[in-house]
């Protein structure tokens, strides 16, 4: 079967943030110093080989990437300055453009121009249709209930709506991302009930990422401190779109406190505020091999998500102590940068959240299939190739 060669994949991959690719000469070091790397999956060094070879549909339908959690040994330890950490961040983008059946992901990481630009008109229709809504329909003095300017019904509404679209495009990604690695790109039988046994996987590395926490090897502390903040983002940021999801009434209730919900924001928000600061500290003291380089979307990620907290903080404060009018505009602000923040989650490096658990998931699948097919031992099969 004929292999199609890409001659200028790796042109292309400097677009994704992977510009030293070609320094490599695959002396293995890479792999050997990486404390995930195994006789199944061996990464960096295929991944950077296959690259070099133009081999695109070979790296479309590998985990690889995402078994990367990007420590930064295998960089540290390249001795040609090859940054295969930052090539492999680079195809975790690729991958998530591949994986984008609209092509959106793969504008927004080619062109920082086109993402900003697409920020910023979201941002004006959304400022646009809330000031029209507001002026309308209550009254700016008036924060919830009868009347008010943005009644928590109506923003219950509109964040359901941008819920749904944000969910569709991750779910349509995410079946599209099984098919290329377990369909299109595994070549031996895989099981159906291999699936079924090692579901939990799928949770366990949703809810802990695991693997990132036994990065660091050579680490002075017992907790390494970019999984901890990691956490505490991802965490801060999950209860929060649960709080607003769920339980947008009770957040805009007052201007008593709810403490059965607030607590929550309370604790989300510190470690939504805790992590950008240190991710945008780490990103301008590039004390750290895997903050040596920033894509340009990685800054909006995290300037946007900065933005949305100090706001939602802000109009809570606003509100709290009756300065209802400066709430109510902070808080048009505050769903002028929600609404592109999360219709750009499915196309942008917050999908990780979805695609590293579920390439853990595959990865398992794959291996225990794989140990199977080498003992000879038989299928009850159904296979996805």
């Amino acid at each position: 079967m004929a292999i199609r060669v890409n001659l200028r994949l790796i042109d292309e991959l400097v677009r994704y943030g992977a510009e030293d690719v070609q320094y490599c000469y695959h002396c293995g070091d890479c792999s050997t110093v990486c404390p995930h790397a195994d006789a199944v999956f061996r990464f960096p060094r295929k991944s950077m080989r296959q690259l070099q070879m133009g081999l695109e549909q070979r790296i479309e339908t590998t985990l690889e990437p995402w078994l990367c959690y990007y420590c930064g040994q295998c960089s540290e330890q390249c001795p040609r300055e090859a940054d295969p950490g930052e090539t492999m961040m680079g195809l975790r983008r690729w991958l998530i453009a591949r994986y984008d059946i609209t092509g959106i992901a793969r504008q927004f990481f080619k062109s920082k121009t086109v993402e900003i630009i697409s920020v910023i008109v979201v941002g004006i229709i959304t400022g646009a249709l809330l000031l029209y809504y507001g002026f309308s329909q209550g009254n700016l003095s008036i924060y919830d209930g009868e009347g008010a300017f943005l009644p928590s019904s109506f923003i219950h509404t509109f964040d359901l709506i941008i819920g749904i679209i944000m969910v569709f495009f991750l779910i349509v990604n995410a079946l599209n991302m099984g098919y290329l690695t377990m369909r299109k790109g595994c070549d031996y039988p895989v099981p159906w009930w291999i699936y079924i046994k090692k579901l939990l996987v799928l949770p366990w590395h949703f809810f802990t990422q695991k693997r990132y926490a036994e990065c660091e090897n050579k680490r002075e502390t017992k907790i390494f401190m970019p999984w901890f903040i990691h956490m505490g983002l991802a965490f801060g940021y999950m209860i929060m779109l649960i709080l607003v999801m769920v339980f947008i009434e009770k957040l805009q209730y007052g201007p008593e406190i709810d403490w059965s919900v607030h607590i929550f924001g309370y604790l989300a928000s510190v470690g939504l505020i805790i992590g950008c600061i240190y991710f945008i500290r780490s990103r301008f003291r590039k004390h750290h091999i895997q903050y040596k380089k920033t894509h340009s979307t990685d800054w909006v990620f995290v300037v946007l998500l900065l933005i949305i907290t100090v706001t939602g903080i802000a109009q809570h404060i606003l509100h709290r102590t009756g300065i209802i009018e400066w709430a109510n505009i902070i808080y048009v602000v505050h769903l002028i940068c929600v609404a592109p923040w999360f219709l750009r989650m499915p196309f942008s490096k917050w999908s990780h959240l979805v695609y590293r658990p579920l390439a853990m998931y595959f990865a398992a699948v794959r291996r225990e299939a794989l140990e199977r097919q080498e003992e000879g031992l038989p299928s009850i099969s159904y296979s996805y190739k």
